[in-house]
């Protein structure tokens, strides 16, 4: 299963967060603003727009590159 996998390979707990049904309207549910922030900083950069990256490792650089620049404006 994908909890497994995520905690064996990474070691993170892999919680997924519900809304209840019976709630009506729109209200923010926890720790989900972190993760849409984190991805819409990420897609500043260009490249990570659109998948142009054939080979994974290339893709993976560029968020790291990305997320680079994140943290040092952040400085």
């Amino acid at each position: 299963d994908l909890k497994g996998f995520v905690k064996k390979l990474w070691g993170w707990c892999w919680q997924v967060v519900l809304r209840n049904d019976d709630q009506k309207g729109f209200k923010v549910l926890p720790w989900r603003w972190v993760v849409e922030r984190t991805f819409a900083w990420m897609l500043h950069a260009r490249r990570l727009n659109k998948d142009y990256e054939k080979n994974r490792m290339n893709s993976q650089s560029m968020v790291y590159i990305a997320m680079i620049s994140v943290m040092l404006k952040r400085c």
